[in-house]
């Protein structure tokens, strides 16, 4: 395994982070438990999870995706030997089940402490804000929807001032974002710059070989600033494994159960580009995954890059990645589709 550090803390992650948004749903307990007892056991040492997993969100699975890491930290005691990281929903009516009113201080605050027992722990590693309440272009919204969007940002100083006092009480160690954009990712910054508070160590946005829009400015941010991209759906939600070129829909597979999941990343340009990178893999006797994850992991504005598995033998694969390196010939035939068909998905 690969190691990097939390920017700015000296907290030491592993380059690949296990996600862990189908337990409870598509996996079971057990199923949960063996995937932390593998990676664990391969070097990873940083989990990813939230609030309202398991996902899709509904109000019987709230919560049971921490509750299962629960579990397993109480029967295995391994609390201290991973860096976990949570998140409290955003508003929105795909969370109206857990709460309303957005980042308030009493929503935080209960929000944190609800975890704390789902998770059976005293503390969250990095605790990040899913999204963003003032409307952005996420979720497969490729551009910046004005038209919807609230005027009103959110209250960057209340937000930040209210994880900083459940850092004070010892319950989070690091704080960051999810799903935001330059502007937001600044404005966080920027408040916690001028009032001498804890500063957004991270962001977990989307980024794939079919969705680059990441590097159309955030990558900067990264670099400059000094707050590491945690990518998720590196494997865009699983399109980019391949299983779904041809009309194929696997049973059991996410995209087959849940296909509106998956839709984002099913346009034809999107097919065309997978069918391209595919043939890279097989020229470089790679599979498509591993070469989709590996891309991933060089990235210098990468801090981790967070996979997520329903069977062991893609997990397996998936860790496996962290081990290829990626020639500059195989680079170079990436960008050279990339040229042709950029940021298919949205």
């Amino acid at each position: 395994m690969k190691y990097t550090k939390l920017p700015n803390t000296d907290i030491k992650v592993s380059k690949i982070c296990l996600g862990t948004m189908t337990w409870g749903n598509q996996n079971t307990e057990a199923d949960g438990h063996e995937q932390m007892d593998y990676a664990l056991e391969q070097g990873v040492n940083f989990f990813d999870t939230a609030e309202l997993y398991s996902v899709p969100a509904t109000p019987e699975t709230y919560g049971a995706t921490e509750k299962i890491i629960g579990s397993w930290f109480k029967k295995t005691g391994n609390r201290d030997k991973v860096v976990l990281a949570s998140k409290i929903a955003g508003g929105g009516d795909y969370t109206k089940h857990i709460r309303s009113g957005g980042f308030t201080k009493k929503n935080i605050t209960e929000a944190v402490e609800g975890s704390l027992q789902r998770l059976q722990t005293d503390y969250i590693d990095l605790y990040q804000l899913h999204w963003p309440s003032r409307g952005v272009n996420c979720f497969g919204v490729r551009d910046y929807p004005y038209q919807t969007a609230t005027k009103e940002a959110e209250n960057h100083l209340e937000i930040i001032e209210t994880l900083n006092d459940l850092i004070k009480q010892g319950k989070l160690k690091q704080i960051g974002l999810s799903n935001e954009t330059p502007w937001g990712t600044m404005k966080y910054l920027q408040t916690a710059e001028q009032k001498g508070l804890p500063r957004m160590v991270t962001i977990q946005n989307s980024y794939s070989l079919i969705h680059r829009g990441y590097e159309y400015g955030m990558s900067e941010v990264s670099m400059r600033e000094d707050i590491g991209l945690l990518a998720y759906s590196p494997l865009a939600q699983g399109v980019l494994s391949g299983k779904y070129l041809n009309g194929q829909t696997p049973e059991g597979a996410r995209g087959t159960l849940f296909p509106r999941f998956i839709a984002r990343y099913m346009s034809d340009g999107s097919l065309k580009a997978v069918e391209e990178y595919q043939k890279i893999a097989i020229k470089h006797g790679l599979t498509l995954s591993e070469l989709s994850l590996a891309y991933i992991n060089q990235l210098p504005f990468v801090t981790s890059n967070i996979i997520g598995a329903t069977k062991m033998s893609q997990l397996k694969e998936n860790i496996n990645s962290i081990n290829i390196d990626l020639s500059k010939e195989i680079l170079a035939e990436i960008e050279a589709v990339h040229t042709v068909i950029p940021n298919p998905a949205p």
